[in-house]
């Protein structure tokens, strides 16, 4: 089943505590993973279905490169990490 981890500042949104969080994704896609946690999709997907520009979605240790496909396909044993994108200068 695809594993999906949550760095600490992401997970806050999820859940009071923070930390890392793993969730099981059930589902065979990001789409899916986000239709059954409400509160990561409203964090992660903007009101357009893109991921949000803060934040990065690692597939197997390779970034997302099109943030507007949620339809990905995740392979059984896939590692899925969603953090917030470092940003400034």
């Amino acid at each position: 089943m695809p594993r999906v981890v949550l760095a600490s500042a992401v997970a806050r949104r999820v859940r009071p505590d923070g930390g890392e969080l793993a969730l099981d994704a059930h589902g065979a896609t990001l789409a899916d993973v986000y239709a059954r946690h409400p509160n990561l999709r409203g964090y992660v997907v903007d009101e357009h279905g893109r991921v949000r520009h803060h934040v990065a979605i690692f597939i197997d240790g390779v970034a997302l490169a099109d943030k507007s496909r949620l339809d990905v396909p995740l392979r059984e044993t896939a590692e899925v990490y969603v953090i917030q994108a470092l940003s400034g200068g």
